[in-house]
């Protein structure tokens, strides 16, 4: 991995090798087997997952799910299996009011059903404690629309808009990686709204450019970063990991976990009362360096101490949270910091 900081093609290489290497485990011991998938799931579906790689990183879960949870797996492939015509039928049903909608505003698009990796169903399942029959997004509709960069957001809303006329939407479940696009480049609009029968479907709204990067994810970023000269977040977390492989006194196990970090940590959007939009790692430090930079001087004041309680009461968030901060006096003030 020490390659990367040269040419980050390595990269790629290593993980169409150990994809590869994932594809053929079948006659291999029970034990290289745990091993190579445990490895797979820690470093190298992350990894892929921050270059922008959702067909491989979704292979490589449920890869290494085949071989750590096998009966689990074979369990909801069967019933995947068993439900598919039924699910056909719905996607078509959903989509027939969305296809007539698009072709009369003269968009140029596709739309398909696709159903979610096993893997992230049974996250659903485990996370949610519910079992399969409960788990009520086993597929996504997209949304690809044929658009010239410069109207990509305006025609992005502009469908979200005819879909949500057309079935109504869960405002909690709308995600915003158009204005605000990933630190792996990943740029869509997804919502949840509810479908035919009283069942939630989510729909995933994206132009060929940015559908393009993210299947292709590395390749595609620098295809259409070709000529500009603007550093995104993508190129800044690529920095962060090129400078961590070239410290020469980081040790391997500082190294990884300096990687894990990097890699699975969640990313959370924060407005501050002057409502400028800022993205953080979801931890309560940034938090507290977000009160400690926009809260006001003078008399009245959070107390240090009562500010790092605070936030990490409210370390895990749900979308659309606002917080409100009380203010104390100066002899609070004293009394706790």
């Amino acid at each position: 991995m020490l390659t990367l900081t040269d040419d980050p093609r390595v990269i790629l290489i290593k993980l169409a090798d150990r994809l590869n290497n994932m594809r053929t485990m079948d006659s291999m011991k029970r034990e290289k087997q745990l091993k190579i998938s445990s490895e797979t799931v820690y470093i190298f579906a992350p990894l892929a997952h921050r270059m922008g790689l959702y067909g491989i990183k979704t292979e490589f879960e449920d890869l290494a799910m085949k071989y750590l949870e096998p009966d689990i797996y074979k369990d909801i492939a069967r019933r995947l299996a068993e439900s598919r015509r039924e699910r056909t039928r719905y996607i078509n049903e959903f989509i027939k009011p969305i296809r007539e909608k698009l072709e009369k505003n003269h968009f140029n698009f596709e739309i398909y059903g696709r159903p979610k990796n096993i893997h992230s169903i049974w996250n659903k399942m485990k996370k949610k404690q519910v079992s399969f029959e409960e788990v009520y997004d086993l597929f996504a509709i997209r949304i690809i629309l044929d658009s010239p960069q410069e109207k990509e957001k305006e025609e992005c809303w502009k469908v979200y808009s005819l879909i949500t006329d057309e079935y109504t939407p869960s405002i909690e479940r709308l995600r915003d990686w158009v204005s605000n696009p990933k630190a792996n480049g990943y740029e869509a609009l997804h919502t949840t709204v509810m479908g035919p029968r009283g069942k939630w479907v989510e729909v995933q709204i994206r132009t060929k450019r940015m559908n393009e990067i993210a299947e292709k994810g590395l390749a595609a970023h620098w295809k259409y970063k070709e000529g500009t000269a603007s550093e995104n977040r993508f190129d800044k977390w690529f920095q962060q990991i090129r400078e961590s492989l070239n410290n020469e006194d980081l040790d391997s196990v500082n190294f990884l976990q300096d990687f894990k970090t990097s890699f699975l940590t969640e990313e959370i959007y924060v407005y501050t009362p002057k409502g400028i939009l800022k993205c953080y790692r979801q931890v309560a430090a940034h938090l507290i360096l977000l009160l400690l930079f926009t809260l006001p001087l003078g008399p009245k004041r959070l107390a240090p101490k009562s500010i790092i309680n605070w936030c990490l009461s409210v370390t895990n968030l749900a979308a659309g949270t606002r917080l409100k901060s009380l203010p104390v006096t100066s002899k609070h003030l004293r009394k706790t910091g």
